[in-house]
């Protein structure tokens, strides 16, 4: 039999497709057990490559044979060996290109709608870790919100569209994974826009994006009104594009709120955390569809792959914007909380500009799920 190459795209269509996949994954079990590829029509097996060196044998009779086999490790030579001594054994299976570090990077462009006067919204689904960002383009111009690191996927579909970025914004300063915001600015020469309220120690010049900033992009008078939006982070600011979208970065999600305590201030921004959701989110049109910074579950995924609502049925449905009771609301954001993010407070400081870790040190920090949601 043969040993194939699945690539992280590939997977990616497998999921948003909802398809079969029966994964092997070697890496160790706390790994699998915090974070593993997930899709719908997914199975799982986790075997330790260790215990995999005498040969494979003892663990046939869990494969199935009827369901496309992906083995999945860490950063991919060790699926490569479990994959062969599979297929010595009669099996046609493939192993995950580059493992869960390339699972943790991929990025797949999902086209989100058009702007009323030309011109459209896409959104980048990082499938492996729930991170969400987003481009703008009108009339041969560009902006890119809340971009991740990887920046070379963001300039080239740029360009793939004749499109010059403009201006790159950040909602707030992440925690969870670092921005690629700056380095795309540096490279466009754009305009880079972070809220001031998040910026008191970062090290570099930036533009400051505060409640009532209007920027326009393109030639079609396609307006990005900035809406402060405190809670996640004091200095959040949320996006309305075009009277027809709302880029919610982590204050909301599909079906959770975002957690305010990555600064370590829960019980302080508790209350912004409120007031944005209950009061300055109420005051907006519930036919805007809501575009977050992240997905926590993979039940979020529409259709299309992409992550998106209206405001509406966010009203009605998620239980983060329905608990009445303000103290009960306190409790489910301050004592339900999921475990920090990997390596938040280097993050923190490495998009503070503080300090600049090699790449292979970067990749490491953001190894994990996206953990920024409380539900």
């Amino acid at each position: 039999m043969t040993v194939n190459m699945m690539t992280a795209h590939e997977v990616t269509q497998k999921v948003f497709n909802k398809e079969e996949l029966f994964i092997l994954d070697v890496r160790n079990e706390d790994a699998f057990a915090d974070w593993k590829i997930e899709g719908d029509n997914f199975d799982y097996l986790n075997i330790p490559y260790f215990d995999l060196l005498d040969g494979v044998e003892g663990i046939l009779d869990k494969i199935p044979s009827n369901k496309e086999i992906l083995v999945v490790c860490a950063k991919e030579g060790s699926s490569v060996m479990v994959a062969e001594l599979l297929s010595e054994e009669g099996l046609t299976v493939s192993y995950l290109q580059g493992g869960m570090k390339a699972w943790s990077e991929h990025l797949e462009p999902v086209k989100v709608g058009d702007l009323n006067d030309g011109g459209e919204v896409y959104q980048f689904v990082r499938i492996g870790k729930g991170c969400l960002s987003y481009m703008v383009i009108s009339n041969g111009e560009a902006a890119i919100i809340d971009a991740t690191r990887m920046t070379d996927i963001f300039t080239e579909f740029a360009a793939s569209k004749d499109a010059k970025i403009t201006n790159v914004f950040d909602t707030h300063l992440h925690a969870d994974h670092i921005s690629g915001g700056r380095k795309i600015a540096e490279q466009t020469g754009a305009t880079y826009w972070l809220p001031p309220k998040d910026a008191e120690d970062v090290t570099f010049e930036y533009a400051a994006l505060e409640g009532g900033n209007v920027v326009t992009i393109g030639n079609t008078a396609i307006d990005i009104h900035a809406l402060y939006s405190p809670g996640h982070t004091i200095g959040s600011t949320s996006f309305v594009v075009d009277e027809k979208f709302l880029l919610s970065g982590d204050i909301l999600f599909i079906d959770s709120i975002g957690r305010p305590d990555l600064a370590g201030k829960a019980e302080d921004w508790v209350g912004d955390l409120r007031e944005s959701l209950y009061s300055r989110y109420r005051d907006l049109s519930e036919e805007l569809i809501v575009l977050p910074a992240h997905f926590m579950i993979i039940d979020e995924l529409n259709e299309d792959g992409s992550v998106a609502e209206k405001l509406g049925t966010l009203f009605a449905k998620n239980h983060g914007l329905n608990i009445e009771d303000e103290s009960e609301f306190r409790r489910l954001v301050t004592e339900n909380l999921p475990p920090q993010p990997n390596a938040y407070q280097e993050i923190r400081e490495t998009n503070m500009g503080k300090v600049t870790p090699e790449e292979e040190k970067q990749r490491e920090m953001e190894i994990g799920p996206n953990r920024c949601a409380v539900r």
